[in-house]
């Protein structure tokens, strides 16, 4: 696969996966329904096991603007690559939570409440306050990046060959966004990504949903920019230290 190719792939992984945890806990006569913040939060962790796993050797898996900029900031990244990469993420990312929808038609056409019909495409505050909503997106974000940044190959010691670890070299980043959803996320839904948020967001306000409701685009901001900070401040203090 071509880089392009692979962030599409991988990012369609992701939001399939993603998206579909949100539906199956929000969505009405699903049997996963009402089942709770662990449940997505894990479901969000192995979606981006997945996503890395086959993405990973193609394009180096970053399925999300923010750690492809912050990666670039950091010189981790040729600059020249970022438009391409954004614009594979933004097409997975759709291509994703529409299948979802698919999925899950007969389960909105169920669901009453359009607000936990939007809650399976993107997120919202759960009590809105502009500058604590976007710091939880900044630092979520920082953390992400700043791990991801300081990742290294498993080396052996004695002639510094390289060991590897395979398909389980992609554990590290799932396990860190599941902690940022479980430590972090209980605020905004921890985005953390802005083809995660913007993505799903359009395709629910372009697919047929009953009683659909708000699009939220007075809050759609938030998960775009403050991401895209956290990386940069990430790579920032990395250049620094």
């Amino acid at each position: 696969m071509t880089p392009f190719i692979s962030e599409i792939i991988g990012t369609f992984l992701l939001i399939l996966l993603g998206c579909g945890v949100n539906a199956n806990v929000s969505l009405q006569k699903t049997f996963g329904n009402a089942s709770g913040w662990i449940v997505i939060t894990t479901g969000w962790a192995i979606a981006v096991y997945t996503g890395v796993v086959v993405a990973g050797p193609h394009s180096g898996a970053h399925l999300n603007p923010a750690v492809t900029i912050g990666l670039a900031l950091a010189g981790e990244f040729s600059i020249y690559d970022v438009p391409h990469y954004i614009v594979a993420q933004f097409i997975g990312a759709m291509l994703g939570a529409f299948f979802v929808w698919l999925m899950n038609k007969s389960h909105f056409d169920a669901t009453e409440d359009g607000n936990s019909k939007r809650a399976v495409f993107c997120n919202a505050p759960a009590i809105p306050n502009t500058f604590q909503n976007m710091l939880t997106e900044i630092l979520g974000t920082f953390v992400l990046v700043f791990a991801v940044l300081f990742f290294t190959d498993a080396v052996n010691t004695a002639d510094n060959t390289i060991i590897g670890l395979g398909s389980l070299g992609a554990l590290p980043v799932a396990l860190i966004v599941w902690g940022i959803g479980l430590s972090l996320g209980g605020t905004t839904g921890y985005a953390i990504n802005p083809a995660r948020d913007l993505g799903p967001r359009i395709i629910h306000a372009l697919v047929p949903i009953k009683n659909k409701g708000s699009n939220g685009w007075g809050y759609a901001w938030i998960p775009v920019v403050g991401p895209v900070l956290g990386g940069a401040l990430a790579a920032g203090l990395a250049l620094i230290l």
